[in-house]
């Protein structure tokens, strides 16, 4: 029986539920009047239940996609205004144990080179990635009790958090591990984490577990149950996701929202993040294998809807798509993007020879950090690098308040402004640094607090003359 407060996965992920809203989803897909309503009522940026956000994506009337869409810029401009916070993967390990049959590391997998950072090698991808400008990593790793352990982790973490090169400084390490226990999530917390993302993949049981034939991660219910896990250990930000393609999308976008419902009910707070990743081409992968991989008009969809069910979340999306795809997807509700990133262990010092290719997934999108920059500011964004609302303690429900609010804009308005200052004066192209300054000086005259106006002029300036780190 569907329960939304149930902290078992087969109850919060009701099987049924999902049915039945995909058949009233089917069954109303043509009531333009219904549909036009929950449009409108979207603007009110109290979010959508699951099943009336089914009903939007079933929808296939030009004219009420358009207003969808229309309805998506909105949300995202008044939660995150025109900012697009910047981040990298750092792949520490390609040891697996499992046997995902859509992952190049799965353990059958016997020509992928594998690979294991040493805290030095660590240290010297990290220099690596600060010398591009970037403050914010998400750790991956595979599942491999033997080559990378928990202690692995954390020590990983503490040489990240330590090193400091020129101006350079990785301020909030997020995390993407196998599900584990709650004293694991209470270790990852004490190191200092940002937040704790795991993708469920898909979350159809029957298929979840023919996916997932082999290894720790073919536990259905623990996998699913990690969320619950980490928030119990003291971990405010959580970060949910599916793998789009690997089964019917609409059945894993309603599990998608019914988990964020899930954890707004059970846990206090939602997901501070949701991704959007599609199945991809890869070593020993090929997306023939999977007959459910979804088009970009689809996937464009996928994203506006998301954005009007759970106004308040962060949405990701990867360097696993094209630089037209990222484009069309900023708009509808993505907040946060990769840029320069590598997918092999140990990529970012050195990029690897064809022949011993250890990467989880082929990069579409592979520009440069600079490059990636310069075009958010060419399309009119504020590429953001800012970290302060982990650092000043506003996370979990403390950070959703301020979302849900509309105050956020206060704090994170200057802040990317003077990151982003940070970023010209270190690492920027020429041509990068000459549209920086002018978005900047165009964007500090539209904070509406005079005082914060002033302070974050005077410390765009102290920049300027060589100081770093400044926060609201």
């Amino acid at each position: 029986m569907y329960n939304v407060r149930s902290k078992k996965a087969t109850e919060f992920i009701d099987h049924q539920e999902i049915l039945d809203t995909l058949e009233y989803a089917e069954k109303n897909k043509g009531n333009r009047e219904l549909i036009g309503q929950l449009i409108e009522r979207a603007r009110d940026c109290k979010g959508l239940s699951h099943r009336e956000a089914a009903l939007l994506l079933e929808c296939d009337q030009p004219d009420l996609i358009e207003k969808m869409y229309k309805v998506a810029k909105e949300i995202k401009e008044k939660f995150y205004g025109n900012r697009i916070v910047m981040f990298a993967p750092l792949y520490l390990s390609n040891y697996c144990i499992n046997g995902c049959v859509y992952c190049p590391y799965h353990a059958k997998n016997k020509h992928i080179a594998r690979k294991k950072l040493t805290q030095e090698e660590i240290r010297r991808e990290v220099i690596a990635l600060q010398d591009m400008g970037h403050k914010r990593l998400a750790l991956e790793t595979g599942e491999d009790p033997k080559n990378n352990p928990i202690e692995y982790v954390l020590e990983s973490i503490k040489t990240i958090y330590s090193i400091k090169h020129k101006n350079g400084a990785i301020r909030r390490v997020n995390v993407n591990i196998a599900a584990t226990t709650v004293e694991n999530y209470r270790k990852l917390k004490e190191a200092g984490i940002g937040t704790y993302i795991l993708f469920q993949e898909t979350y159809h049981k029957e298929n979840y577990e023919a996916l997932h034939p082999t290894g720790p991660k073919s536990d259905y219910a623990y996998h699913t149950e990690a969320m619950d896990r980490a928030m119990e250990a003291g971990i405010d930000d959580v970060g949910c996701g599916v793998l789009f393609g690997l089964n019917t999308y609409r059945y894993d976008f309603v599990g998608l929202l019914m988990h964020a419902e899930h954890l707004e009910a059970a846990m206090g707070v939602g997901p501070h993040t949701i991704s959007v990743p599609r199945i991809c081409p890869a070593d020993d992968i090929s997306t023939d294998d999977f007959e459910n991989a979804i088009d970009d008009e689809t996937f464009q969809k996928i994203v506006a809807v998301i954005r009007i069910a759970v106004p308040y979340t962060g949405m990701i999306i990867s360097t696993r798509e094209s630089k037209t795809c990222r484009e069309k997807v900023l708009d509808l509700g993505i907040s946060q993007i990769s840029g320069g990133s590598r997918t092999s262990v140990g990529g970012y010092v050195e990029e690897e020879p064809e022949e011993e290719n250890s990467a989880q997934f082929d990069v579409t999108d592979r520009r440069s950090l600079d490059q990636v920059v310069n075009w958010l500011l060419e399309l009119g964004y504020i590429p953001s690098f800012c970290t302060a609302c982990y650092r000043e303690g506003r996370t979990g429900d403390r950070f959703m308040s301020l979302v849900k609010s509309g105050q956020i804009a206060n704090c994170c308005q200057p802040n990317a402004l003077m990151t982003l200052k940070e970023y010209l004066e270190d690492y920027a192209s020429p041509d990068t640094r000459a549209k920086g300054e002018k978005v900047i000086q165009e964007e500090l005259e539209k904070i509406p607090r005079e005082k914060t106006k002033e302070i974050a002029a005077k410390n765009l300036k102290e920049i300027e003359a060589g100081k770093r780190d400044f926060r609201f």
